[in-house]
């Protein structure tokens, strides 16, 4: 007797979305790139999960049901950072909806978000912290001094570091600059900190082109690749927190702040598009001793309007 198993081609499967409510998804994300593209592609992953938990289309939600899955998410224990971030990403995803036809009002127009907390609560180093981190990342290989030094003495975003080139390296007004691309696509250029300027220039040697950092298999370093990089560096300088490139962002922007670069500069170097997003740095003083001051000149970058805000040479 022979006995045979029905295919699983012919079950059939529901689709998780409609054509109207798939079209709308891939155009919302096709307006995003790199790290902001993964990012609402992870909140509209958790959204529409959430949904289909609760038998719920896309198009066919209302804003109590929004509601719900934001103290879902309370319940789960998420931030408020988290929370609001989600339903920003639902509110711009039901937005663009509208604004194709594709619904005819938005259920998150009038969704609460949780207030934040302008306090920011990141791991912070403090000046002999800092100081003893930089001298580990000297005392190693050229290219952990030159992407610790990146991330501490010019304040730039793990995903800016690892994704320069070396083409990238230039000299502007005797300032050894490199050309990054900021949050959200913007390319600005950017003069480097003595310090961090030898060290990229011993990090690169005589290579000529391609990506400033190498992973060991010689592809470009990503960011979980930096992120071991600065944890090796942090535990041979004896540093027992956990520190993280944001780590060293975060004393980068606080000892500006605390230094007395007016808040408007620090914004612009951070490349914050919120002022209060820079005020949240502004709780810890102690990375730099008076007297110690950042190198700070008025003049801008043509054409993108990043103030020159050089931390001292450690």
């Amino acid at each position: 007797m022979t006995t045979t198993t029905p295919s699983a081609a012919l079950v059939p499967v529901a689709p998780v979305f409609t054509n109207t409510e798939r079209l709308a998804l891939a155009g919302f994300l096709a307006g995003y790139s790199g790290l902001t593209r993964e990012a609402y592609e992870l909140d509209l992953r958790q959204y529409t999960s959430w949904c289909h938990q609760h038998h719920l289309r896309l198009f066919q939600v209302r804003r109590a049901d929004i509601e719900c899955f934001a103290r879902d998410l309370e319940t789960r224990g998420r931030a408020r950072a988290t929370i609001t971030r989600r339903l920003c990403t639902i509110a711009g995803f039901y937005r663009y909806a509208v604004e194709e036809d594709l619904l005819d009002h938005s259920p998150a127009a009038h969704v609460r978000r949780p207030r934040l907390d302008y306090e920011s609560h990141a791991t912070a180093l403090d000046r002999n912290e800092l100081g003893a981190l930089l001298v580990a990342a000297g005392l190693g290989p050229p290219a952990e001094h030159a992407l610790i030094s990146l991330l501490a003495l010019n304040g730039l975003r793990v995903s800016e570091a690892t994704g320069a080139s070396i083409e990238a390296l230039g000299l502007e007004r005797g300032h050894r600059t490199l050309v990054i691309t900021r949050k959200g696509g913007k390319v600005v250029t950017i003069p480097l900190a003595p310090r961090t300027a030898r060290a990229t220039d011993l990090a690169t040697d005589e290579r000529t082109d391609g990506p400033i950092f190498l992973a060991t298999d010689g592809r470009r370093l990503d960011r979980h690749g930096a992120g071991r990089i600065v944890r090796r560096v942090a535990h041979r300088a004896g540093i027992t927190k956990n520190v993280s490139p944001h780590t060293l962002r975060h004393a980068f922007i606080t000892a500006a702040l605390d230094a007395g670069v007016p808040l408007r500069d620090v914004q612009e170097a951070a490349s914050h598009s919120d002022p209060r997003t820079t005020m949240r740095y502004d709780n810890s003083r102690e990375l730099h001793q008076p007297g110690e001051k950042p190198q700070v000149s008025r003049s801008q970058d043509r054409g993108n309007g990043v103030p020159r805000v050089l931390m001292p040479a450690m």
